[in-house]
C-alpha cells in the first residue's frame, strides 16, 4: 500500500464539532449509558452518608449481591426470523395498563437524596407512562403530591403503626388525595441492621458534623439545597431528628399479622398490593386475606441479610398464586434486560427504588427521566433479540435461569 500525504478535502469530513451543551447536567446524563453509569456520578455528586444510605443494604450486604448475581444466571431463549420491527412494551399492571412493566417503588426520605425529592420522581414517571408508589416514610405529603402532579399514576405505600388509628389515617389520605392502589410492606417487624448507616452516623435529617462539614466542601452543590430549601416534612409525621434505626422502630410494629389485612379491607376498598412476601405460603395467605398483587421482595437487602432472593422465589411463588394474583418481584433490578428477564421468568413486571434514585442524585427530575429512557431502550431491545413483539409473549417461559457456577 503507497503512502501519501491527506489532503484537506479528506479530513474536513472527518473533522466534525458538535455543538457546547452548556448545562453541566445534561452533559452529565447525556455521558451515562448504563444505569451503573448514573449510580457513578450519584457517588461523586452526593454526600458520602447520603449515598451509601441509598446504595447500602443490611448486614454483610449478601442479600444485595445475590440479588445481582441471580439476574447474571438468567438465559434468555431467542427465537430468530421473527418481525420485530415494531414491539409494544406495554402491559397491565394491576388493572390498569404501563408503557413497560415497571413500577416506580416508595423510596423513604427521597428529598433527603434530591431537594426536588417525590414530585420530581412522580413528573418522571407521569412522562413514562409508569405508577408511582409514595412511601409512607416519603418527604413529600400525599396531598402536595397529588397537587403538585396530579396526573400520574399514584400509590400510597403504608407500614403498619403501632397506632392503628394513624394508619387508618394514611389509608383514607390516600383515598382522599385519588391513589387507585394501596401497597402494604410486611417485611418490616423491626428495623434491619444497615451497618453503612452505623459507621457513618446517619441521621434523619442529616446533621452538620466535623465528619459532614468536610464532606459538605466536597459536594457544596448538594448542602447549597439543602440548606437553603424547605426543611425536610415526611408523609407520616411532620418533624424527627434521629437515626434511621430510632425512627424505624417508631414506625415498625413488631406485632403485625395476617388479621391486619382483614382489618386493612375495612379501611380501602380499592386495589391491594401485599409488598415484602418471600414464601409461597405466605403468598397465599396473603392473597387470600384480600391481595390483588404480591410483590417478591426483601426490601433490596435492607432487612433480614441472607434472605432469599426474589428473582429465585418467582417460579415458586407463581405456581402458588400465579393463577389468583398478579405476581411482582425487585430487589438487583438495573436495566432493561433484567426487566425482561423478570418477565420473561414469568413476572407481571417489577419494581425499582434505587435505580431510579441513581439518576434522581446525578441529575435530579432529568436523572430519572434519563434512567427510565435507558430501562426503556434496553427492555424493547431485549425484546426485539429475544423475537417477541409484545410482553404476553415474553412472559411464556422465555428465559431460565442457569444452575448457580455453570
Amino acid at each position: 500500500m503507497k503512502r501519501r500525504i491527506p489532503r484537506w478535502r479528506d479530513l474536513s469530513p472527518l473533522l466534525t464539532m458538535k455543538k457546547f451543551e452548556i448545562s453541566p447536567t445534561t452533559r452529565r446524563l447525556a455521558r451515562a449509558v448504563t444505569v451503573e453509569d448514573l449510580r457513578l456520578a450519584a457517588r461523586a455528586r452526593t454526600p458520602r452518608a447520603v449515598f451509601d444510605y441509598t446504595d447500602g443494604g443490611a448486614g454483610e450486604e449478601l442479600s444485595m449481591a445475590r440479588a445481582r448475581t441471580a439476574f447474571s444466571r438468567v438465559e434468555f431463549l431467542p427465537s430468530v426470523l421473527r418481525d420485530v420491527s415494531v414491539v409494544d412494551p406495554s402491559t397491565d399492571i394491576v388493572g390498569r395498563r404501563a408503557e413497560l412493566p415497571l413500577v416506580l417503588g416508595p423510596t423513604g426520605f427521597t428529598r433527603m437524596m434530591h431537594y426536588l425529592g417525590e414530585p420530581a420522581v412522580a413528573r418522571a414517571a407521569e412522562r413514562a407512562g409508569l405508577p408511582y408508589v409514595l412511601s409512607t416514610m416519603g418527604t413529600t405529603p400525599p396531598e402536595r403530591l397529588a397537587e403538585e402532579v396530579p396526573n400520574v399514576r399514584r400509590w400510597f405505600q403504608l407500614y403498619l403503626w403501632r397506632d392503628r388509628a394513624a394508619s387508618a389515617d394514611f389509608v383514607q389520605r390516600a383515598k382522599a388525595t385519588g391513589c387507585d392502589t394501596l401497597m402494604l410492606t410486611v417485611d418490616t417487624p423491626v428495623g434491619g441492621p444497615r451497618l453503612r448507616d452505623q459507621r457513618n452516623g446517619m441521621t434523619i435529617p442529616p446533621q452538620l458534623t466535623m465528619r459532614t462539614f468536610f464532606d459538605g466542601a466536597r459536594h457544596p452543590h448538594w448542602w447549597f439545597n439543602f440548606l437553603f430549601t424547605e426543611p425536610l416534612e415526611f408523609a407520616s409525621l411532620k418533624h424527627f431528628n434521629g437515626t434511621v434505626a430510632e425512627l424505624s422502630n417508631i414506625v415498625f410494629d413488631p406485632t403485625a399479622s395476617f388479621a391486619d389485612i382483614d382489618w386493612l379491607r375495612t379501611q380501602w376498598d380499592g386495589k391491594l398490593v401485599i409488598k415484602g412476601v418471600q414464601l409461597p405460603d405466605d403468598a397465599a395467605r396473603a392473597v387470600a386475606a384480600g391481595a390483588d398483587a404480591v410483590v417478591i421482595s426483601n426490601h433490596g437487602g435492607r432487612q433480614l441479610d441472607r434472605s432469599p432472593t426474589p428473582l429465585e422465589q418467582l417460579e415458586s411463588v407463581l405456581e402458588t398464586v400465579g393463577d389468583r394474583a398478579e405476581v411482582y418481584m425487585d430487589g438487583g433490578v438495573r436495566s432493561g434486560s433484567d426487566i425482561a428477564a423478570a418477565v420473561g421468568l414469568g413476572a407481571q413486571g417489577v419494581m425499582i427504588g434505587r435505580a431510579y434514585l441513581y439518576g434522581l442524585m446525578a441529575g435530579g427530575e432529568k436523572g430519572v427521566d434519563r434512567v427510565l429512557e435507558i430501562m426503556r431502550a434496553e427492555f424493547i431491545n431485549s425484546m426485539q433479540l429475544i423475537g417477541v413483539s409484545t410482553v404476553d409473549e415474553l412472559r411464556k417461559q422465555r428465559a431460565r435461569l442457569r444452575p448457580p457456577g455453570v
